[in-house]
This record gives structure tokens, sequence and C-alpha cells, in this order.
């Protein structure tokens, strides 16, 4: 494993433990997007099918459990503990839109057409654009909590630094997956804008906040 996927893996689990903690802590799923949520679970759904049939390590098989156990944890708070919190008024991006275009792709485009492998390409791509109903909702009430915008640019972290461990390790492995970082630079990419407003907005805020208190 090298630095790159190390610090990756820890800024995903860095925004998950934000989020949990956020929900949690307020006691309220307010400003968060259910329906990416959703996406997300059924990310590590299909992407974690082999849990229990191909053990690779075991911190890969903690990692599986945490996304798999997190990712049901939070649909959990959101649609049943917290759900009077939820804003679905403003969480509206039709997620069949992702889901169905990603089914089809990862049926057109993939590395070998067999169950297992159909299911981690489409896991791959429906990652790519599942925080775009996140990004919808907060377009649409156009604020964002400081906690929640830390969550994001943790998430866009983690994929921007999974780009550059495919590079490191086609320089150092000649191991290359065109589907992994194809969709690793789209996903980056839907985060640009974001990473701009969170740094001119959110970070200059709380620096404004400290420098008056």
């Amino acid at each position: 494993m090298n630095i790159f996927r190390l610090t990756g893996d820890i800024s995903h689990l860095l925004a998950i433990v934000i989020l949990l903690h956020k929900i949690w802590k307020s006691r309220s799923c307010e400003g968060i997007s259910g329906r990416s949520q959703i996406l997300f679970a059924l990310v590590f759904v299909t992407r974690y099918l082999d849990l229990f049939t191909h053990f690779v390590s075991f911190y890969n098989t903690v990692m599986k459990v945490f996304y798999l156990g997190s990712s049901f944890g939070v649909l959990w708070l959101m649609w049943h503990k917290f759900k009077a919190t939820y804003d679905r008024n403003n969480d509206t991006l039709r997620i069949e839109l992702l889901v169905v275009p990603c089914a089809a792709l990862a049926l057109l485009v993939n590395h070998e057409f067999s169950l297992m492998e159909i299911m981690w390409t489409f896991s791959i791509y429906l990652e790519a654009v599942a925080i775009m109903p996140q990004l919808f909702m907060l377009s649409r009430t156009g604020n964002a909590e400081t906690i929640t915008a830390h969550y994001l640019f943790a998430l866009g972290i983690y994929r921007a630094l999974y780009i550059f461990n495919w590079f490191y390790r086609y320089q150092t492995e000649s191991f290359f997956d065109p589907i992994a970082t194809v969709a690793g630079i789209v996903q980056t990419v839907l985060y640009a804008d974001f990473f701009y407003l969170y740094v001119t907005r959110v970070l200059r805020s709380n620096r404004q906040f400290e420098m008056g208190a």
C-alpha cells in the first residue's frame, strides 16, 4: 500500500466519521442528502459482494465492514431515528437518472463480463456521481453548515488522493485501471466548484471568527 491510498482511505474514513458525528451530536440530519446516502450504500453493497468469498487482507476486510456498516447506520439515522429533521423538499434529484446510466455503462464497459466484475464496475461508475444529489441540494438551499462542508471536503480529498494512487501504481507497478482512474477524475471534477467555495468561504469565515474571538 502506498501513501496516497493510505491517506485517501484516512480521508474517506474521516468524512464518514464527521457525518455520523454531525448527525448524532446535533440530533438532526438537516442539510444532508438522503438520496446521496442511498447511492453510497448501493456503491458499497455492489462493490463488496465478495466480502465473505474473497479474502485479501485483514485491513481490506475491516474497511469493507466499516463502509457497509457505517452506510447503513447513516441511512438508519436519517430515515428512522431523525427522519423528522430530513429536508425532503430540497433533496429532489431523481437518483434513477444516475443509477440507470451507470448500470448500462457497466454492462457495456467493463474488464470482464461476469456478475462480480459488472457489479464492481457499476459501483465505480456510481460512486463518481453519488454526490450529485448532495451538491444539488446545496445549490437549492444556498447554504451548508460548516460540518457538512468539512464532510464534503474530506470526501473530495479522498477521491483526489486516489487519482494520485492510480498514477503512482502505474509508475511503480506498471498497473493502470482506466475505469477507476477516469471515474475518479470525473468525481473530483464534480467537487471542483465546491473546493473553491470551501476555501474561500468556509475556511475564511472560520479564520475571521477565530481572529475576532
